[in-house]
C-alpha cells in the first residue's frame, strides 16, 4: 500500500527522534499496524510477525550486552534481563518515543483506549525492532536496542530490582521530603477487560495518564514514566 506524504513525514520524524534510519518506510509502517486494524480492513498486514522477530532480536541484543558488561552470575543476569525487556519497561518508553500517536488501530480498539494499553505499546516496540532488523540488519537493530536498554540496565544495577513505585517514592522523598500522589483519571471497558488511566503527581508536576489493565499496573507504569522524565 502506497504511503501518503503525511504518513511518510510522520514516520521520518519518528526515525529522527529515536535515531534510526529505515531504507523502506513501508516496513516500519507495518510495525504500527495492530491486529485490530487488519481484522476490520482487508489487504492490510498486521505487526504480529514483526513482533515475534523483534522479541528475539531484543532478547539477543540484551543478553549479549549483559554477558559482555557484567560479571554477575546467570541468575542475576536473567533477573535484570526480565526487568529491562518487560512490558512494564517497554510501554513507558513507547509513550516517550511517541509510538502511541503513530499506532494504527481498529475502531473498536481505538474506542477502548488501545492507544495507551501497555501490551499494545510494548508489542509495537518489539515490532519496530523486528522491522529494523529486516530493513537494515542485526547491527543496526542492536544499536537501536542498546540506546534504551543500556540506560535501563544501569538503572536496575543502581537501584536493584525494585518496582517502579518504590523507586519513585525513594527518590522523590529524598529530594523533596514529599510522597508521590497517584490519581485515577478514568476507567473504561467491560468488567472482564477494563483499562485504568492513572496520573502521578510529583509536587506541581503531573506525569500521565498511563493506561493499565489494573489500577496497580497503571500506577507502576505512571511511576516508570515519571522516573524517566523527572530527571533525578
Amino acid at each position: 500500500m502506497e504511503l501518503s506524504k503525511e504518513r511518510k513525514k510522520q514516520l521520518s520524524d519518528f526515525c529522527n527522534r529515536v535515531g534510526i534510519n529505515f531504507k523502506k518506510l513501508e516496513i516500519l509502517d507495518q510495525a504500527f499496524h495492530h491486529r485490530s486494524l487488519t481484522n476490520e480492513k482487508t489487504g492490510v498486514k498486521n505487526n504480529e510477525r514483526l513482533e515475534f522477530l523483534g522479541d528475539s532480536v531484543l532478547g539477543m541484543a540484551t543478553a549479549a550486552f549483559l554477558y559482555k558488561n557484567l560479571d554477575n552470575p546467570e541468575g542475576d543476569l536473567a533477573k535484570i534481563k526480565s526487568v529491562v525487556v518487560s512490558e512494564k519497561a517497554l510501554a513507558p518508553l513507547a509513550l516517550q518515543f511517541g509510538i502511541d500517536k503513530l499506532l494504527m488501530l481498529g475502531h473498536g480498539e481505538e474506542m477502548t483506549g488501545g492507544r495507551t494499553k501497555p501490551a499494545i505499546l510494548a508489542d509495537c516496540m518489539e515490532a519496530i525492532i523486528g522491522a529494523y532488523y529486516l530493513d537494515s540488519g542485526y547491527k543496526a537493530a542492536e544499536k537501536y536496542v542498546l540506546s534504551f536498554i543500556e540506560p535501563a540496565v544501569k538503572d536496575v544495577c543502581s537501584n536493584g530490582v525494585k518496582d517502579f513505585k518504590t523507586q519513585l517514592q525513594e527518590k522523590f522523598q529524598k529530594k523533596t521530603k514529599l510522597c508521590p500522589k497517584y490519581e485515577l483519571v478514568s476507567k473504561s471497558g467491560p468488567d472482564h477487560d477494563q483499562s485504568f488511566n492513572v496520573c502521578v503527581h510529583l509536587g506541581d508536576k503531573v506525569f500521565g495518564p498511563v493506561s493499565g489493565k489494573s489500577k496497580k499496573e497503571a500506577e507502576q507504569l505512571a511511576a516508570k514514566l515519571a522516573l524517566d522524565k523527572y530527571g533525578f
